[in-house]
């Protein structure tokens, strides 16, 4: 089995001030092709990298980059690998037009600080970036052969957005190639919501640790967590049927869409729309379906309606009511989901009334207490009350993905 190692670098990484999500996404996406990661290094920017680099090749068949190939004094990946290999650099011209287009794009100049990332050693070859400037770079085994190393290096930017197409498109490939089993080997992610860790191992893990040459494994996320199941192409197909059988009204995705994705893929789909109207989430329901490109063509009215004032204002909910049951009530809810769909006029219409906390609740309803309402043409209004006693982020992460989850069971006519 192919060694691996990661270096990654970056003087924010070890103050703590940017935490390191791009080894805990290159290790699980590194694991769907058999390998595990060997070691991992952190260093600061400067003279740490050389040396960090220095001793990752010496040890491993493999070693992934990330960093320090900006255009400022203490970006020194690129320098340093050169010299650790002896390799001259040369501007490469393709890497120069790609500055020339970007920049000009953006209408500014290119400066000569920007074109230290057109260096490319001499042997390298150049991993495109289309989502930023500095191009990665991968030096073949055979460069380090005089130092008696057997490494293949990959330097790799260290933004997220730009490293993670470039491992997926550039690295991946050539590592697969490095494997005799890479290629046949297959990795499938099923996400599930609205069903807990413990819940899924008691209903299918037995039967899914029964199945010869299947690698199973769990991440949890943000609301969801991904089953991941990996090895060669039967076994992973009978461990996903499995998945399906045991749990298939819980299955968000076969692909790593998040719900939100998918309530805007289906909503696109039926030609439908969707509006919501929340009062404890102040809005984090319609923050995260906008996050979707394509959201305007099926969201058209998001309501914050935090205050008592604002509900009967906007949605129409009866004062009367308010004062009966509270705020924070299964009356209230529906009255305000089935307000939002008629001022609207969409399709659906989801609401969202609850206690945040830490303060604010009472022994009948505690902070945590939630309840999301459900409203579509033609059909029954629907409300679920919730209990989540957490920080006031988290619960404003497990409403949201409670609210879309009931849209997406009533949309695939599964019970809410």
């Amino acid at each position: 089995m192919l060694r691996l190692e990661l270096v990654n670098t970056g003087t924010e990484l070890c103050l703590g001030d940017t935490i390191n999500t791009n080894a805990a996404w290159i290790g699980q996406r590194m694991a769907a092709l058999g390998i595990e990661v060997a070691r991992q290094t952190i260093v600061p920017d400067g003279g740490a990298v050389r040396e960090a680099i220095e001793e990752a090749a010496a040890r491993a068949d493999v070693v992934l980059v990330s960093g320090g190939l900006g255009p400022t004094n203490d970006d020194v990946t690129r320098e340093s690998t050169a010299e650790l290999l002896g390799l001259s650099m040369v501007q490469d011209a393709t890497v120069t037009a790609h500055l020339e287009a970007y920049f000009t794009k953006r209408n500014k100049p290119v400066s000569a600080a920007t074109l230290r990332q057109a260096m490319v050693p001499v042997g390298a070859s150049v991993l495109e970036n289309a989502f930023g400037t500095a191009p990665g770079l991968y030096f073949p085994a055979e460069l380090g052969a005089s130092r008696g190393w057997h490494s293949h290096i990959f330097l790799l930017p260290g933004p997220p957005r730009e490293i993670k197409p470039m491992v997926e498109n550039c690295v991946e490939p050539r590592i697969r190639a490095l494997t005799p089993d890479g290629a046949s080997r297959q990795v499938i992610y099923l996400k599930l919501t609205g069903i807990g860790e413990s819940d899924i191992v008691e209903k299918a893990e037995k039967e899914l640790q029964a199945v010869p040459g299947l690698e199973l494994g769990y991440c949890i996320g943000k609301g969801d967590v991904d089953v991941r199941l990996a090895g060669q192409a039967g076994p992973v197909a009978t461990g996903a049927q499995i998945v399906r059988d045991r749990l298939g009204e819980f299955i968000l995705s076969e692909d790593r869409r998040v719900l939100e994705e998918v309530i805007i893929h289906t909503l696109t789909e039926s030609g439908e729309w969707l509006a919501t109207a929340e009062s404890c989430t102040g809005g984090y329901l319609a923050s995260r379906l906008t996050d979707v490109s394509g959201a305007s063509k099926v969201f058209g009215h998001g309501f914050v309606t935090y205050a008592n004032e604002a509900k009967e204002k906007h949605l129409g909910v009866p004062a009367d009511l308010l004062q009966l049951h509270g705020a924070v009530s299964e009356p209230v809810a529906r009255a305000m989901a089935e307000g939002c769909l008629q001022v609207s006029g969409a399709n659906h219409a989801l609401s969202i009334t609850g206690i945040a906390g830490p303060t604010g609740g009472t022994e009948e309803k505690p902070a945590g207490t939630v309840f999301i309402g459900l409203a579509s043409l033609g059909q029954e209004t629907v409300v679920r009350r919730f209990f989540y006693p957490i920080s006031r982020d988290r619960f404003k992460l497990l409403t949201s993905q409670a609210a879309m989850d009931m849209l997406r069971r009533r949309m695939k006519g599964l019970p809410i």
